[in-house]
């Protein structure tokens, strides 16, 4: 039996597959753990969810941004972007159950020695913590009144954690904190439009990971969502993003043993209109 966490798939279906080829994964014995991003952008979107489905006894997931993003779509509260690869998914006659499936998802997992969360985590939240606030806003997406919290999702605002926040302030810091964050102050202010490599972070702000003293540095910390920072291995913390969608691998990562396992993109994930474009 063994575990493997894997980096943001966002719909490369062909990729993912050929990587699960590669670690001969068996779904009766051996987990992954996907660290969110499951679907969009890639032209596979629909069969990456079908396949996350059907092996869901297999399968350890977080929500990502775009994970949420489909869901959101899905309920009519905003349009589909222009590079968006959700149509197959919006159109399938299973599209209720496995979206329903989706939301049903936590937003951040912790077993054992690993956490597990999509894009970060503040720096005063130790994991008991991150846990319970994550749990907050696994409720108001899977409960009765979750359009609610969906149409009141999405902003930039408040972008600092205080622990009297109440209502969907406090769920959106949250949400954008695990699916959203990549740099931050050394007092958790976040900044959400930066998406580039480690020496082009603005100045007065550091890699979430970086901030001195965060809660959970003697915890390992497994994410995706900045594919810019590419496969990182440190103390208590790996990164696996490595660019997939766009021309880069998709990584997978043992974790016993921390090895490392990663395929090619695929030229049959990309979606249509760009494979067009590129002949």
């Amino acid at each position: 039996m063994a575990t493997y966490a894997i980096g943001d798939i966002q719909g490369c279906y062909h990729a993912f597959q050929a990587l699960l080829a590669r670690l001969k994964f068996d779904p009766d014995k051996d987990q992954l753990w996907l660290v969110g991003d499951l679907i969009n952008r890639g032209s596979g979107t629909l069969d990456v969810l079908r396949w996350c489905y059907a092996h869901q006894h297999s399968l350890r997931i977080v929500l990502g941004n775009h994970d949420l993003h489909a869901i959101v779509v899905a309920a009519g509260i905003v349009a589909a972007h222009r590079g968006d690869t959700l149509q197959p998914l919006l159109a399938a006659d299973d599209r209720d159950v496995l979206l329903s499936w989706l939301r049903h998802q936590p937003l951040v997992y912790h077993e054992a020695d690993y956490l597990m969360v999509h894009a970060g985590l503040l720096p005063q939240w130790t994991v008991e913590q991150t846990m319970a606030y994550a749990a907050e806003v696994e409720a108001a997406l899977q409960g009765e009144n979750y359009l609610h919290f969906l149409t009141h999702m999405y902003g930039n605002l408040p972008n600092c954690w205080t622990p009297d926040l109440t209502g969907v302030d406090r769920l959106r810091v949250i949400t954008n904190a695990a699916t959203r964050l990549r740099i931050c102050t050394a007092d958790g202010e976040m900044e959400f439009k930066f998406k580039g490599e480690l020496q082009d972070i603005p100045h007065g702000y550091m890699p979430w990971f970086d901030v001195p003293a965060r809660a959970t540095q003697d915890t390992q910390v497994i994410f995706g969502h900045w594919s810019a920072l590419g496969l990182q291995q440190r103390k208590n913390l790996f990164a696996l993003d490595t660019g997939c969608l766009w021309g880069g691998k998709l990584t997978a990562m043992n974790l016993a043993t921390k090895e490392i396992v990663q395929v090619d993109a695929h030229p049959l994930d990309k979606p249509v209109a760009i494979q067009k474009s590129a002949h």
